[in-house]
This record gives structure tokens, C-alpha cells and sequence, in this order.
């Protein structure tokens, strides 16, 4: 299972954030969680939406560079160990992580990790056949 994230070319300049932020808050979009990987000129801001499509769009619109990329998104418990498990299992099979952020969910005492890796479907199965849970996107909004 994965979910659609966004990844949003953004000027390293003061504002820029800021105003993207308030695009998607003017379109009544929630940004469920977000990863910014910043150079001295540039950024890249990746985030998960509650409404993928509606925030594409609107920043399309608003003139921004994106791309939608599927990432697993996987809901572990929030306690010590938990995510050191999960790169555990992925490490053993050999997947590759690209990045990895977290958030927290509404339900006390879990929590979400997003992965980019290679190859989805291949580590969405390794994980699954370990116990661990992937999230569906109703799941994490």
C-alpha cells in the first residue's frame, strides 16, 4: 500500500514556506507531514496531504515545480526500538532506504513513518510477512 507524496521544488529564500503554506491552508488542504532537504539556494519540500490531487493542483496553479512520488507509509508503535526494527527488516532483505520522516497519528500511541525506497511493492512485502503494519492514507488522516 502506498500514499501519494508531494515533492515541491522551493527557493531557499525567506517567505517561500510561508507562502506555500498558505496556498494549500487558502485550498483547505492539511499538510499531514512534511520533510524539507535544503542547499544554500534551494529546497526540496516532500509532504503528505490530505487531499493529494486538490494540493497537486493548486500548487501547479500557483505556479510551483512538483512531483508525486508513492512512498510506503507504515504505522509502528511509538516506543523505543519500533523504527530500528522496521530498518532492521528492510536492511536484512537488502532494500535500500532513500529517506525516511515521521509523524504522529491521531491514535495514542503510534506512529507513521514514511520510506522512500526502490522498490515498493517489494519492500511493502517484506514488511508485511515481519508483522509490520502498512498505513492506508484514511489511516493517517
Amino acid at each position: 500500500m502506498t500514499v501519494n507524496q508531494i515533492s515541491v521544488f522551493v527557493e531557499n529564500k525567506s517567505g517561500a514556506l510561508a507562502r506555500i503554506a498558505d496556498e494549500l491552508s487558502a485550498a483547505g488542504v492539511n499538510m499531514r507531514a512534511l520533510s524539507i532537504a535544503e542547499t544554500h539556494d534551494y529546497g526540496i519540500l516532500r509532504f503528505i496531504a490530505d487531499n493529494d490531487h486538490r494540493a497537486a493542483s493548486v500548487l501547479r496553479d500557483a505556479g510551483y515545480v512538483l512531483s508525486l512520488t508513492p512512498v510506503l507509509a507504515v504505522v509502528l508503535r511509538d516506543e523505543p526500538g519500533s523504527f530500528a526494527k522496521t530498518l532492521g527488516v528492510l536492511a536484512e532483505a537488502g532494500i535500500d532506504v532513500e529517506y525516511t520522516y515521521a509523524f504522529l497519528t491521531p491514535r495514542p500511541g503510534t506512529a507513521c513513518m514514511i520510506f522512500r525506497v526502490a522498490d515498493n511493492d517489494a519492500a511493502a512485502a517484506v514488511l508485511r510477512k515481519a508483522g509490520v503494519k502498512l498505513a492506508t492514507k484514511e489511516e493517517m488522516i
